[in-house]
Formats: C-alpha cells, sequence, structure tokens
C-alpha cells in the first residue's frame, strides 16, 4: 500500500500496518425516480394532490434534506451533485416530468450506478415485472436502497359500491360493475398480496418497502425515507 494510505497511528500499536477505510470516505449519490405513469395523476377527491404531485413534492424535500446534509442528488440517469444550486435543478426537473402515453412506467436497470443509493417512488398498482429487473441489478452493483408506495385514499379502501364504471386516467383499461362493492375483498386481497410480493423483493436485495397515503402528512413519509437511507 501507498505510504499515505497507512494508519501510522493504529500501526503504531500493532505488528500489522492498517490501511484506512477509503471507501467509507467516498461520498455516495443518492438517484431519486419518480413514476411518471399516467395513474399518478389520480386523485380521489379535488381536495387532495395527486400522487405524482405528492410523489414529486416528496422527491424535492428528500433532496432538499439530502443536499443540506452535503451529500450528492440526482434524478436516476440524471448528473448528481452537490450544493444549493442543485435545489433548483431538482425543482425544475421533478416539476418538469411529463406522463408517459400508457399507465406503465419502470426505471431502466441500465442507469444504475456502484456507490449509489436509491429511492424508487410508484404506486406499483401496473405490471410490476420490472421490479425483480431493477433490484437484480443493483444486488449486482451493491446499491441499496428504497421502494416506496404512494397511494390514494380510495385505493387503499376501495369505497365504491353498486354500478360503477372503473377507467384507468389513461383509458387503456376499462371495468364495468354492477356490484362494486363485492369486489371490495378481492381487491383488498390483492393489494395486500402486492404489498407482501414487494417487500419480499426488496427485503431480498437488501433494500426497504413502505408505503405512503395522499391524506396522511407528507413529513411523515420524508421521516421514514430519510431514517432508512440513512440505515
Amino acid at each position: 500500500e501507498s505510504a499515505r494510505n497507512i494508519d501510522w497511528r493504529r500501526s503504531a500499536r500493532s505488528d500489522v500496518q492498517f490501511v484506512r477505510d477509503r471507501e467509507a470516505q467516498t461520498a455516495q449519490s443518492v438517484g431519486i425516480w419518480v413514476s411518471r405513469g399516467q395513474g399518478m395523476e389520480y386523485s380521489g377527491d379535488p381536495e387532495r394532490m395527486p400522487k405524482g404531485q405528492r410523489s414529486q413534492l416528496l422527491a424535492l424535500a428528500l433532496s432538499m434534506v439530502l443536499l443540506r446534509g452535503g451529500e450528492k442528488v440526482g434524478l436516476l440517469g440524471r448528473p448528481a451533485r452537490t450544493g444549493r444550486r442543485q435545489v433548483d435543478r431538482m425543482a425544475e426537473a421533478l416539476s418538469g416530468l411529463i406522463p408517459v402515453d400508457g399507465d406503465d412506467d419502470a426505471p431502466s436497470p441500465g442507469t444504475l450506478r456502484t456507490n449509489q443509493r436509491l429511492v424508487i417512488i410508484s404506486d406499483f398498482l401496473t405490471d410490476t415485472e420490472w421490479v425483480g429487473a431493477v433490484l437484480a441489478r443493483a444486488a449486482a452493483l451493491g446499491v441499496r436502497g428504497v421502494l416506496l408506495q404512494v397511494l390514494d385514499p380510495d385505493e387503499e379502501e376501495f369505497p365504491w359500491s353498486g354500478a360503477v364504471e372503473f377507467l384507468s386516467v389513461s383509458g387503456m383499461m376499462r371495468h364495468d360493475s354492477r356490484d362494486a362493492g363485492g369486489l371490495r375483498d378481492a381487491y383488498l386481497a390483492r393489494l395486500a398480496e402486492r404489498r407482501d410480493w414487494l417487500t419480499a423483493q426488496a427485503q431480498g436485495a437488501g433494500w426497504y418497502f413502505g408505503h405512503h397515503r395522499t391524506d396522511n402528512p407528507p413529513a411523515h413519509a420524508l421521516s421514514w425515507l430519510y431514517q432508512v437511507l440513512g440505515g
């Protein structure tokens, strides 16, 4: 080892030369990805913020907290930077996210990099086959991160009854029901099953999975995200 990499203070107390942990001294970057699927534009009440807006708010608030702590932050696939100017860049980038044509949206595994932590925010209600591919790539690179599911209360509780026409925000999916209330138990069971699957996928890759309702204070989700990223 080069002489400047040797911890001479520890070496003086032992016959072994200890090398400083250089990896710990390298600042990690945090990449943030927010789904742009059209379903993220849903809100069950005009007084509630759509899922996409709440997700962007959480992403920006988390960026501000991390940047204040000296972290490098950026949207996934874009340069991660430090400093106060990066807050403005993140705000501009998040507000400029344009919904995709359909309901499905997924990050590209090819955008992952070593020495990185990731935050992936989505409703995870459409096709989730991409989750396994992203987490497999992350595990191969030693990347750790968080999956956060953001849902509207109506999607959590399924309050509908009677004859209801269900239409996706993109208009690409449609279902007519004469007895929506009769679907509630099956829907809630599928939602619980999806969350169990996401939890298992995350844990298998050394990640965390959490969920947030848009009628709950965003500070709760922000605090949780900050805590697990630092873990």
